[in-house]
């Protein structure tokens, strides 16, 4: 395996000497790949990045921002033993608008 690596790495080395270039790399041609993805880039990625940002903010801001009913089912928010943390009823990261206690939300 090695012997086809150093036969394959001296035929290039030897056509890109031969053409007068500086390695094998400068005769693979790969400047109109690199224009191709800048131009993909900045006239598609980053508009495409800036619409979903837009779109997703517009849809937050017309999102109703009120907690859903709270309906005290047994099987959820059980407590068999505290959190090791605050008041040992609230979870490690609780937020009140949208995380019930077992006796509702705090509100």
């Amino acid at each position: 395996m090695a012997s086809i690596m150093n036969r394959l790495l001296r035929r290039n080395l030897s056509t890109s000497l031969r053409l007068g270039v500086e390695g094998p790399s400068a005769t693979a041609g790969h400047d109109g790949g690199m224009d191709l993805w800048r131009k993909l880039s900045f006239f598609v990625a980053f508009p495409a990045v800036i619409l979903c940002a837009v779109h997703t903010y517009l849809r937050e801001q017309s999102h109703p921002h009120e907690p859903p009913e709270f309906i005290p089912y047994e099987h959820l928010r059980k407590r068999d033993k505290r959190f090791p943390w605050g008041d040992g009823n609230k979870t490690l990261f609780h937020n009140p608008h949208t995380n019930a206690l077992p006796s509702g939300y705090e509100h």
